[in-house]
């Protein structure tokens, strides 16, 4: 991956943080108030100031932008915002952080959409000088509009994380074919242990491993177990791991021994869907036209999806858009966008088969950047 300077960093920040204030001035908005904490966690902090999580980040339409960070020293490591201030000078009341950095009295605020109504009443009467706005259609759904579409930074990161995926399925596959994976255990743990030694975060998620006892379902639970894996039949992997706050998000089907006529049926119908629905995935194409074509394919031979196709991610698993025919055909393939296709099948008898991998869009189509695949033993 392309190496950044702090410098650098600073600059990504700083130009995010910008179209946000641009938004403001356009809408008359005095300043936007984005809280992360245990009860809601607000991914846009980490996406305009690189702090990873319990703060409060105020960004006003005139002026610096404030970070009140829980963990003020991660913060001064971390973070790059135009003033840190911890929360403890507020005694890790939110509203009271608020109110102390706002911009003008009788401007409008315009804190989360996800806010309770009893808290939302919380904040009106305590800053009763200012006109307190909680909505949808807000700064905040800007601020998701605004992740979807992935800067240079964001495309590095997420395709280091598709990078160390794919090492780690090649590893599998190998350890799959020698024995020495045995169990949903092995197979879920061996991820854990090496996505770390590879510099990431975490799992994008709780792995999901499932052995054809299980694979019927389209997320396992539990998410393993010492259930034998591979075993005789369809067996799902689905995973991802996280670097430097972005997720991969994969899914493999491995085929063991001899299959039956309708058990090779959907195998071949999923990966007939992931094959025609990838040349749907460029730009300026509706999302929705793509799970189309895949209920299409599927519905020919009498079966049906019970999922979408796919869906965005970035600092979270799931993002918008989703790969869905309840998408409004406005809603369009964009350049910059990475979207998992993620076609898949699932019989209580048969056994599941999925096939996942993230895909960019790109200028000219798009790019596969990661290589999950059908495996067979």
């Amino acid at each position: 991956m392309k190496d950044y300077s702090k410098d650098d960093l600073k600059k990504i920040y700083e130009e995010r943080r910008q179209k946000i204030v641009e938004y403001l001035n356009l809408n008359n908005i005095g300043a936007a108030v984005f809280i992360d904490s245990e009860e809601h966690r607000e991914p846009s902090i980490r996406y305009f100031t690189g702090h990873t999580s319990d703060a409060v980040l105020i960004i006003p339409q005139v002026g610096n932008s404030v970070l009140i960070p829980w963990d003020e020293i991660l913060a001064k490591k971390i973070a790059f915002c135009d003033k840190v201030i911890p929360y403890t000078k507020y005694k890790n009341q939110d509203i009271e952080a608020v109110k102390a950095n706002l911009p003008e009295e009788g401007s409008k605020v315009e804190i989360p959409p996800s806010t309770s109504y009893p808290k939302f009443l919380e904040f009106v009467d305590k800053l009763d000088k200012w006109e307190i706005r909680c909505r949808h259609e807000s700064v905040h759904d800007y601020a998701v509009e605004l992740r979807t579409v992935k800067d240079e930074y964001e495309i590095e990161c997420t395709k280091e994380a598709a990078r160390i995926g794919d090492l780690i399925i090649d590893q599998i596959e190998e350890k799959i074919r020698s024995g020495e994976i045995k169990t949903e255990m092995d197979v879920a743990l061996l991820i854990e242990k090496e996505c770390r030694l590879h510099g990431c975060e975490r799992t994008g998620f709780d792995t999901l491993a499932a052995g054809p006892a299980r694979s019927w379902a389209i997320h396992a639970f539990p998410g393993y177990t010492q259930g034998e894996w591979p075993g005789q039949g369809l067996s799902i992997l689905d995973f991802g791991v996280v670097y430097n706050g972005y997720t991969s998000d994969t899914t493999l089907t491995v085929l063991k021994g001899e299959l039956s006529p309708e058990q090779e049926e959907i195998v071949e119908l999923v990966q007939k869907a992931a094959d025609e629905c990838l040349r749907l995935y460029k730009p300026g194409i509706p999302v929705k036209e793509a799970c189309e074509q895949a209920e299409t394919i599927f519905a020919r031979a009498n079966r049906k999806m019970p999922h979408t196709l796919g869906h965005g991610i970035g600092l979270e698993i799931h993002e918008f858009p989703r790969v869905s025919t309840k998408m409004p055909a406005n809603v369009t393939f964009k350049p910059g966008m990475i979207i998992t296709l993620e076609p898949g099948l699932y019989d209580e008898k048969l056994g599941g088969v999925r096939l996942e991998n993230d895909v960019l869009i790109t200028e000219e189509g798009n790019e596969v950047i990661t290589h999950s695949r059908i495996i067979r033993l």
